[in-house]
């Protein structure tokens, strides 16, 4: 397996793209379709004598454009088929009825967060300037998590992550390594919340993958961006205590200012924001709320969010900054 990194001026840090070069070629994930990106990833290619036309098969580990948007280009250059999960095949393929629930559900989640209509009316714009980022459709082989991908001598065994993106998807590679898309980076925490707004309990969901992680006993990941992660159980854990800690101060913020809704608990927590972080703010403020909610330490009214009495004597009792969470058990 060979990572070529490419460059990314849209999206923050650098993305990997997988290559593995045996009896087929495959390419696990593309970059971004612009110029600079996609000149990373031709040059990556011919440092193994190789270029687009040559590539037997895409596999794609989630739908965003800086991970799938080169992907109809390969396609449309080698004749490659594309891979991804059921639930992310049919945004990657450009199906305009998938896109239209996400663009409803854009609105009314908005709307739902307290988002200001200039701000909402802003961020939809944005959202579609960033259409063509996705370059052109290809037709997509969807696959479930379980299933094990064979291209000649290498497999592929697919594992379902969802949390960042519904569709997520991890590969387990015959060395007990691991290529985490966007479930598990070095640096950043992923997005919850904002990223995929279709995710049904999203921080639920994204513990759970980050405690099948913790226990998988990964040897190393190879992550969407930047560099491998020698310790991905470590790492994993560490994200988990990073949203104890964001659940501690979106508590926090309740227990001081009284009831609020997600756009105004995300600007405490983050202050202005632009571009994309529009979204991802709120969002993932709500995603604290809505399972905080569930978890009984917080309760929807008029007014907005507002932390229930027992969980502020909790909340005054603590002195490490961090809330508790659990993977909640799915109806």
């Amino acid at each position: 397996m060979h990572r070529i990194t490419l460059g990314n001026t849209v999206f923050e840090g650098e993305n990997n793209a997988y290559l593995f070069s045996g009896e087929q070629i495959v390419l696990v994930d593309t970059g971004v379709a612009v110029s600079e990106s996609r000149a990373d990833l031709e040059a990556g290619l011919a440092e193994h004598g190789l270029e687009f036309a040559d590539v037997d098969a895409v596999v794609l580990t989630h739908y965003h454009a800086d991970h799938a948007g080169l992907a109809g280009e390969i396609q449309a250059a080698s004749g490659a088929t594309v891979h991804a999960h059921t639930a992310d095949a049919p945004l990657i393929a450009g199906v305009e009825s998938a896109w239209d629930d996400v663009r409803e559900t854009h609105r009314r989640l908005f709307t739902e967060w307290g988002m200001p209509e200039d701000d909402r009316e802003d961020l939809l714009a944005y959202l579609e300037s960033g259409a063509e980022l996705r370059g052109p459709d290809p037709a997509v082989e969807p696959f479930d998590g379980g299933d094990r991908l064979q291209f000649g001598d290498l497999e592929l065994e697919a594992v379902h992550a969802p949390g960042h993106a519904a569709g997520l998807a991890m590969f387990v590679l015959e060395t007990d390594e691991v290529l985490t898309g966007d479930a598990l980076l070095p640096v950043y925490t992923p997005n919850v919340g904002g990223a995929d707004v279709r995710v049904d309990r999203p921080l639920e969901r994204y513990l759970e993958t980050l405690e099948a992680i913790a226990t998988a006993g990964f040897e190393r990941a190879w992550p969407g961006h930047r560099d491998p992660i020698e310790d991905p159980a470590g790492r994993a854990r560490t994200i988990i205590e990073h949203h104890e800690e964001r659940a501690y101060r979106v508590l926090s913020v309740l227990a001081e200012h009284g009831p609020a809704d997600a756009w105004t608990v995300s600007a405490h927590l983050f202050g202005d924001l632009e571009d994309i972080h529009v979204l991802h703010g709120p969002g993932e403020a709500y995603a604290h709320l809505e399972h905080l909610t569930r978890d009984g330490e917080v309760e929807p009214t008029d007014e907005g969010y507002r932390i229930t009495d027992d969980a502020a004597d909790r909340l005054a009792d603590r002195s490490d900054g961090r809330w508790p969470l659990a993977s909640l058990e799915v109806d």
